[in-house]
């Protein structure tokens, strides 16, 4: 009764709290925005997230939660747009959609399978919201009971599950979340201040990079450069056909698969790391196992439509219990919305038991916000959708300059240095081979997001235990050995046995093709030497500073030997195997009209020009010599798109408060702004 006399009051209050105009209104600019970018491909939550993140800096926490809850939300059912209408995932939680959502789309059907989407989704949505109020009432206490050692075991846990479950190739995925992990240690060490991996001589680094910067090179950067190689409409017909009630129709005819499928949402989103790459995978098999007949699934069955798309909005509720009780990201858009709390307000909320304790009220303010963002959600996607489908139409070549523009400006946000833009276009290429030769991205995103936990809870239990182990043996073990422990330690052991049993029917970036075996062995070296290097450089940090350089130690080894085997490996197999999956060998990749690095370079010449007369100018004559000669624009259209382009940012650097990243030429020249 307790539980209930405390809980039902913060309900309350967070019905308060939410029910004002403004925070409606916020919720509501999330959702458009949560909708604009989920229509994109490869865009997905995690680069949305990623590009709210500078602008969350001291916000009121409601304000902030309202925009990053309105987006979280919407994402997973505006990505179905892309499923169906484009035959492209909209992100990595609708894959499965495309199976059956783009042939019937193709028979005239698109209608009917973005109504019966929206439907599960709206369900699946409301689904983990109950769920996650449900679950904080009852586990509360349980949660307040976490300690270092038990935070820290969680974390474990979150990065086996990672590790183990991102792809065909269960070393690939621990090799990731490993590099991840060891990226995340740039810098200086929080106990001892020692430096990783940097020097005074380059200050940026001393700091580490930002989670945004990691976040949009990893994601956004490898999917904008794989659309613009392919130089065409993102779809080539925008026909929605009838249908939409038959869709509902559907969805009550198979109620009771979007039932189970959310709760499979639910529940693998409560796994740390699982996530989105996963449960529409399960949920689509479940469809599939359930169906008596299972002819019509990959040729336009809607039941393969209904499933995937109630569990993957579902999971949004559960990977918020992860997230809010232990601090643990049940996602890669969930690791990005861990960074964006710490900078609400004055920076006091923190995610995990303290939030439980001192800002319940808040806790449940995300809740609600969670429903009320799926109800809108739904709403203005099957209001968009005959507009939408005419955007699909036209030709990324003429979308992709303005997202460069947009993700430079975002990343140049988190740190105020040009470096920022540099680091983002570095990451960006990493994400690119990680996605090229399917090693798993989200593995590598949670891995150096949870980088910091991991030596923070290491460091300090450790020191703990040391005192405890002093006064007795017993008392140490009791400390180190708790119950919650011990459990986790079960569930870690147990997930990944079963991990390693399905590691190969997951696809972390789609099927991708074996053939050759020089590229994928070369990214592997080119990996193995930056470990290499890390390794070194740890081992210099003296003795005494033991703490800064343990981690880097443990986890540079564990990396190190997961990569050695793979090299083995790859010189045993075949090239047929599947640890050289490539996608240059087949696909929209290989059959690309522009090549990688002639595509990139555009996005170099936009960073290179910026160093020199900045972003504005650099901006002017990137988009003008990107249409002219890439999208071969007429003039007046050029010169159109170009002024909207130059405006946007004006308007958004100046409602903002926002600076531009300023070149060589700023600093000759007292140039007006918005040029300086």
């Amino acid at each position: 009764m307790d539980v209930f006399a405390t809980a039902l009051p913060a309900l309350g209050q967070a019905w308060a709290l939410i029910l004002q105009p403004e925070v409606l209104g916020y919720l509501v600019l999330g959702v458009v925005m949560g909708l604009a970018v989920g229509v994109f491909p490869g865009l997905g939550g995690i680069a949305g997230l990623s590009l709210l993140l500078p602008f969350m800096f001291g916000m009121d926490p409601v304000l902030g939660l309202a925009l990053m809850v309105g987006m979280v939300a919407v994402v997973p059912t505006s990505d179905t747009f892309a499923s169906v209408l484009m035959g492209i995932p909209g992100s990595s939680a609708s894959q499965a959609t495309v199976l059956d959502g783009f042939p019937l789309a193709k028979k005239g059907q698109a209608a009917r399978a973005l109504s019966a989407a929206f439907t599960s989704s709206l369900f699946g949505g409301l689904v983990g919201a109950a769920f996650l109020t449900l679950f904080i009432i009852v586990a509360r206490p349980l949660v307040l009971a976490f300690g270092l050692p038990e935070m820290l075991m969680i974390s474990v846990l979150g990065l086996s599950m990672v590790a183990v479950l991102a792809g065909r190739v269960a070393l690939k995925g621990l090799a990731a979340a490993g590099l991840g992990m060891l990226i995340g240690t740039i810098g200086e060490a929080d106990a001892g201040g020692s430096l990783r991996m940097a020097t005074y001589d380059i200050p940026y680094l001393t700091d580490g990079l930002k989670l945004v910067i990691v976040g949009l090179g990893i994601f956004a950067v490898p999917e904008i450069i794989s659309l613009l190689r392919q130089d065409r409409s993102i779809a080539k017909d925008a026909k929605l056909g009838a249908g939409w009630g038959e869709g509902v129709r559907d969805w009550v005819a198979n109620k009771w698969l979007s039932v189970r499928c959310s709760l499979i949402g639910v529940l693998v989103g409560v796994i740390p790391g699982l996530g989105g790459s996963v449960v529409d995978w399960i949920a689509y098999g479940h469809a599939v196992q359930t169906t008596k007949d299972k002819s019509n699934f990959g040729k336009g069955e809607i039941r393969g439509v209904i499933g995937p798309e109630s569990s993957n909005n579902a999971k949004e509720g559960g990977g918020l219990v992860p997230t809010l009780l232990f601090g643990i990201p049940g996602s890669g858009s969930m690791a990005i919305f861990i960074g964006a709390i710490a900078l609400l307000g004055s920076g006091d909320i923190e995610v995990g038991p303290s939030m439980l304790r001192d800002n319940l009220d808040i806790t449940y303010s995300i809740v609600w916000l969670l429903a009320l963002a799926n109800v809108v959600g739904t709403i203005m996607c099957i209001a968009a959708s005959g507009g939408i489908a005419r955007l699909t139409t036209i030709r990324f070549t003429y979308l992709a300059p303005f997202l460069f523009m947009l993700i430079s400006f975002a990343a140049f946000q988190s740190g105020q240095n040009f470096e920022d833009i540099l680091a983002l276009f570095t990451i960006g290429l990493i994400g690119i081979f990680l996605r090229r030769f399917d090693w798993s991205r989200p593995a590598f995103l949670i891995g150096f997001v949870l980088s910091n936990p991991v030596e923070k809870f290491s460091n300090q239990a450790f020191q703990i235990a040391s005192f405890r182990f002093r006064k007795s043996f017993e008392e140490g073990i009791d400390y180190i050995f708790s119950p919650i422990v011990i459990v986790l330690l079960i569930v870690t052991v147990i997930s990944v046995v079963l991990g390693l049993r399905q590691a190969k029917s997951i696809m972390a970036e789609g099927d991708v093709k074996s053939g050759s075996k020089r590229a994928p062995v070369v990214f592997l070296l080119v990996i193995m030497a930056y470990v290499v290097a890390a390794l070194i450089n740890a081992n210099m940090i003296p003795d005494y500073n033991m703490t800064d350089k343990i981690i880097p130690l443990v986890i540079g080894g564990v990396t190190l030997l997961a990569l050695l085997i793979l090299l083995v490996q790859m010189i045993l197999r075949p090239e047929t195997d599947a640890l050289f999956a490539d996608k240059e060998l087949a696909g929209e990749d290989a059959d690309a009209p522009y090549g990688l690095w002639p595509t990139l370079a555009w996005f170099g010449g936009l960073i290179v020009a910026t160093y020199f007369l900045g972003f504005i100018l650099a901006l002017l004559g990137f988009l003008v010599a990107f249409l002219r000669v890439r999208a071969q624009a007429s003039w007046p259209k050029t010169l159109i798109l170009t002024a909207s382009g130059i405006a946007l940012m004006c308007v958004m650097a100046g409602a903002l408060n926002r600076d531009f990243p300023p070149g060589l030429l700023q600093g000759f020249v007292d140039l007006p702004w918005p040029l300086k």
